[in-house]
């Protein structure tokens, strides 16, 4: 797919890598959608980046896990745009939580934001998708998701029920829709992780370093641009989902 000329939609786009993101389509000539729950003034500091530098956007609230937000947001998609060819999804909640300090709030916060929001904003954007032709899905997901990390124990469980949902919709959606999955790695620390934690983050890498957001942009844009690959997952985490003992 050309993604110069397409309409895409990114969640979670006014900060971090989401940002990034949505800023690279746009420099590629895409009308891009930045969605926000709750970072309005990011969001639209979003916006002005790429309006000021002659792109296309346009912003969307909306807290994914309401069914009637998801439900207003695709509207405002069609009528704003028409039509949909991308959808990053990104939006996602991190938050530690052990075996035994976890709460049912906490994991079903994490689990309705994670994989539940990302499941239903797809299956809106592919419904969207079918009357423009061919689409692309690319997930954010996370190596956690495969090998589980102790401490973070909903949230390593969300998004392996993403990367679960990531395999399903490639099959429920083929052959027009193309959907995969991008793992990253210690590219942009939490804002919560002490100077330990992300050298514990880089230690356990192959590579021994932190990555770059960049390194993500580009496996997202491989994805979009690559029209004969669906249900992978391609991590960017400097070989961290290997375990230790092969």
């Amino acid at each position: 797919m050309d993604v110069a000329g397409s309409t895409a939609l990114v969640t979670g786009s006014a900060r971090r890598i989401g940002r990034a993101i949505a800023l690279e389509l746009a420099r590629r000539d895409a009308r891009v959608g930045i969605h926000y729950r709750s970072s309005a003034d990011a969001a639209r500091e979003t916006l002005e980046t790429i309006r000021n530098a002659g792109g296309e956007a346009e912003l969307f609230q909306a807290d994914l896990i309401n069914d009637s937000d998801r439900e207003r947001l695709f509207a405002q998609i069609r009528a704003r745009f028409g039509e949909l060819h991308i959808l990053v999804n990104n939006a996602s909640v991190f938050a530690p939580g052990t075996i035994a300090d976890s709460t049912p709030a906490e994991w079903d916060e994490q689990m309705d934001a994670n994989a539940k929001a990302p499941f239903f904003v797809a299956q809106a954007a592919a419904a969207l998708m079918g009357e423009s032709g061919p689409g692309k899905i690319v997930n954010i997901t996370d190596p956690a998701g495969e090998t589980v990390w102790t401490g973070y124990f909903p949230y390593s469980v969300s998004k392996a029920a993403l990367l679960a949902a990531n395999r399903g919709l490639a099959k429920s959606l083929a052959p027009n829709i193309q959907v995969n999955a991008v793992a990253p790695g210690p590219v942009h620390f939490p804002e919560h992780y002490t100077v330990e934690q992300k050298r514990s983050a880089v230690e356990r890498t192959l590579l021994k370093r932190s990555g770059d957001i960049d390194d993500v942009v580009r496996a997202v844009l491989f994805f979009i641009e690559n029209d004969y690959i669906t249900g992978e997952v391609l991590h960017v985490d400097g070989g961290r989902h290997i375990p230790d003992r092969l």
